[in-house]
């Protein structure tokens, strides 16, 4: 009932207004943040402890927030989450709570990162934020299977960015990854056809088009960027969630297919009547909190076996 709803809600009161307002340009882009930044006031679980990090490292300035949950040990690991937001929004404020949540049900500390954005700052500034951070958790002296990646919406194309750009270096690969509904397709290739099938409820595709364009800027053939034909042959092991209402879908479903061809591991959730970036909404949604409790016996044991390894 409450997915329904919030279906409904972003159907009548969101998607129309995403419709129509072009959002990386000013007035619109800074509105945008602030609403979005709104979702800050969400409470986190109770016991989070917060702590903003600003240092600079010789892989680039690293900027974010440890996110620690009731009950997270560090001793287990920890956890690196690239927040969403189109590449144009989005900041520790937005994320917070999901993160968070994240880090009670992995029983591990959180880094959330606070990567530049665009169009202020365009490819490569938030791939190359994503990777300093990546490289000053090992230097603070976690293992590379201690490290879990994940990312959201265009989080999730930094992460798998981020794997890309540890397989061409050669660097120690995380014990595992985690996508919720990512954004991988800069192009937008498929989503008006998807859109027109089923509309999505929340991400209208010439605004996602918008964004990755304002992403990529003058940099929209990079190899970088073509994270569904980067070579997969040492990520580690992969999971989806994605909700069946997105037009984002078919991004998922080719990251999955491009993993296993390769022969990797990736386990893809499809969950019906679910919107873009579902677990997000877990103070409202059952199925939101449902799939963040599976995102943390993923962590558990995928982690539990690459230690082991």
């Amino acid at each position: 009932m409450q997915s329904r709803a919030l279906a409904q809600l972003m159907m009548n009161g969101v998607r129309p207004i995403g419709d129509r307002l072009p959002i990386t340009r000013n007035p619109a882009l800074q509105m945008v943040r602030e609403a979005f930044d709104t979702v800050g006031l969400t409470p986190a679980p109770r016991g989070t402890r917060c702590r903003s990090v600003d240092e600079d490292t010789p892989g680039g300035s690293v900027r974010g927030m440890w996110v620690t949950g009731r009950g997270a040990d560090s001793s287990a690991g920890v956890l690196l989450h690239l927040h969403g937001g189109g590449f144009v929004f989005g900041s520790r404020k937005t994320h917070r709570h999901f993160v968070a949540a994240l880090s009670v049900a992995t029983g591990r500390p959180a880094f959330l990162l606070d990567y530049r954005r665009a169009p202020e700052h365009p490819f490569p500034a938030a791939a190359d934020d994503a990777l300093a951070a990546y490289r000053w958790l090992l230097a603070s002296g976690y293992r590379p299977e201690q490290i879990v990646v994940s990312g959201d919406s265009a989080g999730g194309h930094l992460t798998a960015g981020l794997l890309a750009d540890l397989s061409r270096r050669r660097l120690p690969m995380p014990g595992a990854a985690v996508l919720f509904s990512p954004f991988l397709d800069l192009t937008g290739a498929e989503l008006d056809d998807r859109d027109a099938v089923r509309r999505d409820p929340f991400v209208p595709p010439q605004r996602a088009r918008e964004c990755g364009d304002s992403y990529a800027g003058e940099h929209a053939g990079s190899r970088r960027l073509d994270v569904l034909g980067a070579p997969k042959r040492r990520w580690p092991q992969l999971l989806i969630q994605v909700g069946d209402t997105e037009c984002l879908l078919g991004d998922s479903e080719r990251m999955t297919e491009s993993v296993r061809a390769a022969g990797g591991h990736c386990e893809l959730q499809v969950w019906p009547g679910q919107v873009h970036v579902f677990p997000a909404f877990y103070p409202i949604l059952p199925e939101g909190r449902a799939a963040i409790r599976y995102v943390g016996d993923f962590v558990r044991a995928t982690t539990s076996v690459a230690a082991a390894a």
